[in-house]
């Protein structure tokens, strides 16, 4: 059974409601993370086994790689390999450094950085990523492990390799930054209307809603109503909160 663990579901910034972007996916053999905001310092409290732990980065925004300072507060045995894009490799490892965090070199925690290719995959599972429509370079990943096909969008607006990405996912994983009715903008985000949509035509199974907008969903309360709202289009539709544990 594999296990999708909602460390962080806030967007921008962390507040009452949440910490920013972490989903820990726990497998049969493997822990894989999607995204290092601040909601990857509860890891420790989720990964008690020795399976290799991978760590993909959508994008470089901070609000997906503010965690990444907290790497020294683990004591991983198997250590922790950490997935860039090509273009993004040299700026995350110029990141994790003085004077911004100690360097991944000096920390007790076995640290690996590796570029993610379509092209020649050199991990161990089924993995796939798609460039996504965001302001900076961005990417949403699909991964299929023990009999199940995952779907995360990292930031997007719906773009051509929208419905790639989502298309028969058991599970998809999508942000949710606008509140219902939210025009489109240059950004790349979405409103849960659009995700529902999505998630109806790519025939996905199950979708849930993450990285809702700290300053615009300032209540759990406006997350579930947006959950209402995305039902009416996709009924399987569920707005994740912090610590949310979900069997697939």
């Amino acid at each position: 059974m594999i296990k999708i663990c909602f460390l962080g579901t806030n967007g921008w910034f962390d507040t009452p409601t949440g910490n920013t972007p972490c989903v820990l996916i726990k497998s049969k053999e493997y822990n894989i993370i999607f995204d290092a905001g601040n909601g990857i310092y509860k890891l420790d409290g989720y990964i008690k086994d020795e399976k290799p732990i991978y760590l993909f980065l959508s994008h470089l925004h901070l609000d997906h790689i503010s965690g990444l300072h907290i790497l020294s507060k683990f004591r991983f045995i198997q250590g922790i390999k950490i997935g860039v894009s090509k273009k993004r490799l040299k700026a995350i490892k110029n990141f994790v450094k003085r004077p911004f965090t100690r360097p991944y070199s000096e920390l007790e925690l076995k640290t690996e950085f590796f570029e993610f290719d379509n092209k020649k995959n050199i991990l161990p599972f089924d993995f796939k990523y798609f460039r996504m429509f965001h302001d900076d370079l961005a990417f949403g990943f699909k991964l299929k492990i023990d009999g199940e096909t995952i779907a995360y969008s990292g930031d997007t607006g719906i773009c051509k390799n929208s419905l790639a990405l989502a298309k028969k996912a058991d599970l998809l994983i999508h942000e949710c930054t606008f509140e219902p009715g939210h025009p489109e903008d240059p950004w790349g985000h979405v409103t849960p209307e659009a995700v529902a949509k999505l998630a109806k035509e790519a025939k996905v199974k199950k979708l849930y809603l993450i990285h809702f907008d700290a300053n615009i969903y300032t209540s759990l309360a406006m997350r579930w109503q947006a959950e209402k709202i995305a039902q009416k289009i996709f009924p399987n539709t569920f707005a994740a909160k912090d610590d949310l544990v979900v069997n697939l």
